[in-house]
């Protein structure tokens, strides 16, 4: 977008009245020690989000369709433990969600992301379909992806140390759908939990997987940069309840004690 930009401030002088800058006065350094004492900010956040079409072309182009994210507007989600876990009604909005945000005295930054009451942060996400197109044919690679979960928490941290972002979640999927059509394949009814679940006996604590990753300025193999992310650990378990090849079921798959380590990647362009 071309034209004039503000900064948020400039605008808000630019509209205060004249006459509200009449009782701004100096602070001393004592006034000014309570104001740097002050405890982060909070935010609470509802919302949904729609979004048309997503592109990235490099040459060709992948689009993704129809993308919808919010609420699950469901209160049964892993119906066995027997409670609405979210401690919400039904809604289609992404809600009961808080955002701390604190700068802390070594210069760190931390977000918090947590339930506003207590229960987990229920999200839905959907798309249609996933294309690459070129300059006269495309294809279809995903279609029909609907995910339904649980997050229990989220923290982001900036170490003003060692110039790296940590990113802790813990999440569980009640359910995942999706079709692979140019693989004539569809996937129904995934499930993913912690490793330490058991459905039979099921104990909401156990149900959350942990991720936990680093993000930061890294180098690839010739030395050159790159946006480094390395994997701590993830550990789950993963049921999927049908897999369809050629609109056939040919069964159902169990994974138990999934286990993710050491995993590094060099992101970069070529």
């Amino acid at each position: 977008m071309q034209g004039l930009k503000l900064s948020p401030l400039a605008l808000c002088l630019a509209f205060a009245p004249v006459t509200s800058f009449a009782e701004i006065q100096a602070l001393d350094e004592s006034e000014m020690g309570n104001v740097t004492g002050q405890s982060g900010v909070s935010i609470e956040l509802e919302t949904k989000v729609n979004i048309d079409e997503f592109r990235y072309t490099d040459e060709g182009t992948l689009a993704i369709s129809d993308i919808e994210i919010g609420g699950t507007n469901r209160t049964n989600l892993f119906s066995e433990i027997g409670s609405n876990l979210t401690s919400q009604p039904a809604s289609d909005l992404l809600d009961n969600i808080r955002i701390n945000i604190d700068v802390l005295g070594d210069g760190d930054a931390v977000v918090n992301i947590l339930p506003n009451t207590f229960g987990a942060v229920d999200f839905r996400m959907s798309t249609g379909q996933w294309e690459l197109r070129g300059a006269t044919d495309s294809t279809t690679i995903l279609d029909n992806f609907h995910m339904d979960a649980l997050i229990g928490s989220a923290t982001i941290r900036v170490d003003t140390a060692t110039d790296i972002l940590n990113f802790k979640t813990d999440i569980a999927i009640d359910d995942m759908d999706f079709d692979a059509p140019f693989l004539a394949l569809g996937v129904r009814d995934l499930r993913l939990t912690g490793d330490e679940y058991d459905p039979v006996a099921p104990q909401p604590l156990d149900l959350f997987a942990d991720v936990e990753m680093d993000v930061y300025h890294g180098t690839r193999a010739d030395g050159q940069s790159a946006l480094a992310i390395d994997l701590q650990e993830f550990r789950s378990d993963v049921t999927i309840g049908g897999v369809l090849v050629g609109g056939t079921s040919i069964g159902s798959i169990a994974l138990d004690n999934l286990s993710i380590n050491n995993t590094s990647l060099r992101v970069y362009g070529h």
